[in-house]
């Protein structure tokens, strides 16, 4: 479907919003309602949230437009770049929110699913295509599989959300492992492909189906996994439809389930892809850019230049800036990426330059990367505010002046639904409650040691809760330690893991 065969669709949002803002539904009803165009009321239930699906991350300079003249026009004050990729616009009247879902649709922004039991935001490494060391280009075959699955909307009920990811390099930074459905690619030009992954409460390593799966036949694997979803997914108990809890159902005859509905997609229709070739045809024109922000491309003379607002969160009038600036680079274009960066791609050195002024006010070092969802202060469903931790911690984290690497990236979720990826954070935080002195207190569940490189995936460990006004000491009195070693947090942690402990036992239960 074209985006804009979507706008039929908006008139039945446009009706329910207003009909809860008139008190004719409840918070939990429109929830289940509006989350089916990408659409929540944030806590309060006086203002919206709205989520423009960009497949891939990849944001093209009528995305940016779009985005740059909405926040001029509906004076929008909070813009949060999220670990799927997408782009949530935040603090939203019933009158702003319903106008920008339709008009989105002119710009081929599509919200429609992108909340709810359906196809989520299809993942892609945000560096597919430029970056060096890459196997392959895989953003063309998830461009294809967002088509595919936006397709199924109107035609298919799942039990759940269901999320597909591509990974371009054993980097493995969209969970390709371990999602609902993920392509990693190979060498070879397939991909190996994992099925019934996930994050949140239980989570689970996906199943690898498939080895050296065929680019070319990567929906019929994504139809398989429609049609697995359908058949043993679990419609009755919410708390166990996410594709992940099938493994306990099917146990080690997943794989064989899986090939059984494969064969059936198989004989079923022709879903075989054409043959991609998807380049840049951009060159360097002898510019250079020596910036620890600035990445060289697999281009000769083309950069990619990084940029992580703290938490995800850059300020509004970035958009326009940084669309005045690209709009007349050829090819040139914004990535998302699964930790909350963005990546301006396809920069000759000259731009590059003129791309890190703009977004000189970001991360400055590797623990100012950390991620964090949107938080409790806006979340319905969100236990504490991780947006206002993580702004605690840059703070401090510049008073105390460590080196860069002591402290690792961090990620920190507000509640066990892990936006914020927290399971797979060398250190992570889970927003809960303890109790002291008889009280509940604010608090976070301490995970250390995850990791998403394919081949060492592993969920973090459980370290214990930790009060939120302890988290600061914490940390300041890891990081000090860390420093005297003269090492960062990878080199440190592999021969001192008992150590880690013991630094945070004061602080946990």
């Amino acid at each position: 479907m074209k985006p804009s065969d979507w706008k039929k669709d908006y008139e039945e949002f446009e009706r329910i919003t207003r009909q809860f803002h008139e008190g004719e539904i409840s918070i939990p009803e429109y929830k289940a309602l509006s989350g089916a165009f990408g659409s929540y009321a944030q806590r309060g239930a006086k203002t919206h949230m709205l989520r423009l699906r960009f497949p891939g991350g990849r944001v093209n300079k009528a995305g940016l437009k779009f985005i740059a003249d909405s926040i001029r026009k509906y004076q929008i004050d909070k813009v949060h770049f999220t670990t799927c990729q997408t782009v949530q616009l935040h603090n939203l009247s019933v009158d702003t929110v319903c106008e920008l879902a339709v008009s989105a649709l002119d710009y081929g922004i599509v919200t429609r699913g992108g909340g709810g039991d359906f196809p989520r935001n299809v993942m892609v490494s945000p560096l597919s295509g430029v970056e060096q060391g890459e196997y392959f280009d895989v953003m063309p075959y998830a461009e294809a599989a967002s088509s595919y699955l936006m397709d199924l909307i109107k035609t298919v009920r799942l039990p759940r959300k269901l999320k597909v990811c591509f990974s371009n390099s054993p980097k493995n930074v969209t969970h390709a492992t371990f999602r609902d459905l993920g392509f990693a690619a190979r060498r070879d030009g397939g991909f190996d492909v994992y099925s019934a992954g996930g994050l949140g409460n239980n989570p689970k390593m996906g199943v690898l189906v498939a080895e050296g799966a065929e680019a070319n036949q990567i929906l019929y694997y994504i139809k398989a996994m429609v049609k697995m979803f359908v058949t043993y997914g679990n419609y009755e108990n919410r708390a166990k439809a996410r594709t992940r809890y099938m493994q306990d159902l099917l146990g080690e005859s997943y794989s064989d389930c899986f090939i059984e509905k494969l064969q059936e997609a198989l004989r079923e229709e022709d879903l075989v892809l054409p043959d991609y070739i998807h380049y840049v045809t951009k060159e360097g024109d002898g510019s250079t850019a020596e910036h620890i922000r600035a990445i060289p491309q697999k281009q000769k003379g083309l950069y990619a230049v990084a940029w992580h607002p703290a938490g995800g969160c850059p300020k509004p009038e970035k958009f326009g800036e940084l669309y005045e600036a690209v709009k007349d680079m050829e090819e040139t274009e914004l990535r998302i990426a699964p930790d909350e960066t963005v990546y301006i791609i396809n920069c000759t050195g000259k731009e590059a330059k003129k791309i890190l002024d703009i977004t000189s006010q970001g991360a400055e070092n590797l623990f100012e990367t950390s991620v964090a969802c949107i938080g409790a202060s806006i979340c319905q469903i969100g236990v504490r505010d991780s947006q206002k931790l993580l702004k605690e911690l840059i703070s401090a984290s510049r008073e105390w002046k460590l080196p860069d690497g002591v402290l690792p990236q961090i990620h920190i979720s507000g509640c066990p639904s892990s936006c914020g990826t927290h399971q797979i954070g060398r250190i992570g935080f889970r927003g809960g409650m303890k109790r002291t002195d008889g009280k509940p207190q604010p608090a976070f569940i301490l995970t250390v040691n995850g990791n998403d490189e394919e081949g060492k995936e592993r969920f973090g460990e459980q370290v214990g809760t930790i009060l939120e006004t302890d988290i600061p000491a914490f940390l300041k009195e890891l990081g000090e330690e860390i420093a005297k070693s003269g090492l960062t947090f990878e080199g440190w942690y592999k021969e001192h893991k008992e150590r880690f402990r013991e630094i945070a036992k004061p602080y946990v239960d």
